[in-house]
């Protein structure tokens, strides 16, 4: 099998969780966002909970409607010129709410699980937040009677990550998730599914699961570098820096590791240096860094290595 694996190698700038702001947030701040995350968890699992006791199997096929609402008209046009293009999704015209401002949609036939619902309304509730828009309501009529599933015999696991990779790379964050959901479904032993499916779930800031997918991906392939290195830089996020130094040296004592993975592990254990106090062994990392030609090292050794 010939799997297109995503790559995506973390590099350490003593990074913070915060969102990338797009605008000026005035409707739903940072701030908002952060302190609902854990309401919009216990969202989904009762929205999927209700599911279940209405019928619901496991990966039944189902479309999905949402809403999102803001007290700016333009941020939901925005938003909806978004979500066409970078997913399989249909959207309404937007229209007055009270007050507010409404925008209505629709899904394709999404497999709904526990899983794939959670991280379905994180996307979108963080999507949602980066045009100043708030998810409001989502639900999934379905036929009890009448659930049909996606295929998942082994012919189809190629097919499922391929389409987790094209997902990834348009932007539908949870369409990934959902078809490296799929491919594992199929074989729960490929550690590249694991892997990817991390870098999806720190897209949507749930560390803990990320990390433990990463731990999965590793322990079946302990050679695993792309993998550690980034296993590392999330451990350095969250103040497990003994932890991240482990992986970068595990990185490094390898056999065959090649150039930009050498870099980025010496880079990056510079960085979780700095955070240990540990300044002179920063420092002689990232001159290593620099040396094996990580140009970017350049800024990190002029700013504290005088």
């Amino acid at each position: 099998m010939n799997l297109k694996i995503i790559i995506l190698l973390l590099l350490v700038f003593s990074l913070t969780a915060n969102a990338q702001k797009k605008m000026e947030h005035t409707f739903f701040t940072w701030t908002a966002f952060t302190a609902n995350f854990g309401k919009e968890m216990a969202s989904a699992e009762d929205v999927f909970n209700n599911m279940v006791k209405s019928g619901l199997k496991d990966n039944c096929l189902t479309q999905l409607d949402f809403t999102f609402i803001s007290d700016k008209k333009k941020n939901l046009i925005l938003l909806g010129d978004f979500i066409k293009v970078h997913y399989p999704y249909k959207v309404k015209e937007v229209k007055k709410y009270g007050h507010l401002w409404e925008l209505d949609g629709e899904t394709n036939e999404i497999p709904i699980t526990a899983d794939n619902l959670l991280y379905w309304a994180l996307d979108l509730y963080k999507r949602g937040y980066e045009f100043d828009s708030r998810l409001d309501a989502y639900g999934g009529p379905f036929d009890p009677k009448e659930q049909k599933f996606p295929e998942l015999d082994k012919s189809k696991e190629e097919i499922y990550f391929d389409k987790a990779v094209e997902c990834y790379n348009k932007g539908d964050i949870s369409g990934a998730l959902i078809h490296w959901n799929l491919a594992l479904a199929i074989n729960p032993s490929n550690p590249d599914s694991y892997y990817s499916r991390a870098i999806v779930k720190e897209n949507l800031y749930t560390w803990k699961s990320a990390l433990k997918d990463y731990d999965r991906a590793i322990e079946i392939a302990p050679d695993f570098a792309s993998a550690l290195i980034n296993r590392g830089g999330l451990k350095d996020e969250n103040q497990d820096y003994k932890g991240a130094i482990e992986d970068y040296d595990k990185v490094l004592a390898l056999d065959k590791v090649n150039l930009e993975i050498k870099q980025m592990a010496i880079f990056n254990r510079g960085n979780t240096k700095l955070n240990l106090k540990d300044k002179n062994g920063a420092c002689e990392d990232w001159k290593k860094a620099y040396d094996l030609g990580a140009k970017h090292a350049k800024e990190r050794i002029d700013q504290h290595c005088r």
